[in-house]
């Protein structure tokens, strides 16, 4: 399997007790091979892709700082699900329908050995060589969702934990300071969207951010690169109290 064909991409280098960024939605990448069933248009949305969050990771990388980023999207296989879930290989989302996905339970079998598999293997082989001092769980969120066009979202970050709330508590403050508006478990609760972390960060106790920064922050280069240089003193910051 060559490097475009895997469903992650690996940037900067290893280095125990660095940071970690890791973004699962990173790519709106379809391989060939797989038909989705929906509009073209539809890859460049939110549903597709967490919008931004590449160009974020990719700002930050540095003596160490690396990333891991998914290099398929969500809509092929969302790696921020547990492995049995229907939302794994998600038939609709935001009220699209995605037919493609529509799969036997072998081809659904065959799709997750492809992608979910090696995906958190990897990730997991990674970590354990280089153990970080800090991962940075990155995502990116919508205004608002056209299934649900009345629910405004007026932050410009939320901060997700499950149990494991340690790197959070010094978290919120810290980007408050920074002086943007923070969500503490918004737009969603990490209690019930947060397998990654909770398979790679709290079952081995290793200290985690989880974040979502709205999309409208980080649509282009500049939001980009602010939030990339905010988000590493922040993480910077939480490592010294840490």
């Amino acid at each position: 399997m060559s490097g475009r064909d895997l469903p992650y991409r690996v940037l900067g280098d290893p280095r125990p007790g660095g940071l970690v960024v890791i973004s699962d939605h990173a790519s709106n990448r379809v391989p060939p091979d797989i038909v989705l069933g929906i509009p073209e248009a539809l890859l460049d949305e939110h549903v597709a892709i967490d919008i931004g969050v590449a160009g974020v990771a990719e700002r930050m990388i540095g003596p160490g700082v690396m990333a891991y980023l998914a290099n398929v999207s969500r809509l092929v296989c969302d790696f921020n699900r547990d492995r049995a879930v229907a939302g794994a290989i998600p038939e609709s989302s935001d009220g699209h329908d995605i037919p493609g996905n529509r799969l036997s339970s072998d081809d659904r079998e065959a799709r997750l050995v492809r992608f979910f598999d090696p995906y958190h293997t990897a990730l997991a082989a990674l970590l354990d060589a280089a153990e970080p001092a800090l991962i940075l769980n990155l995502h990116s969120f919508t205004p608002r969702l056209a299934s649900d066009p009345s629910q405004q979202r007026p932050w410009q970050i939320g901060v997700l934990y499950n149990e494991d709330d340690r790197v959070a508590r010094l978290a919120i403050p810290l980007l408050e300071a920074e002086g943007v508006v923070v969500g503490d478990q918004l737009p969603y609760s990490g209690r019930i969207l947060n397998a990654t972390m909770n398979r790679h960060a709290e079952a081995r106790g290793r200290l985690y951010l989880g974040v979502e920064v709205r999309q409208d922050q980080i649509a282009g280069a500049d939001g980009q690169a602010e939030w990339a240089e905010r988000l590493l003193r922040v993480c910077e910051a939480i490592l010294a109290q840490s």
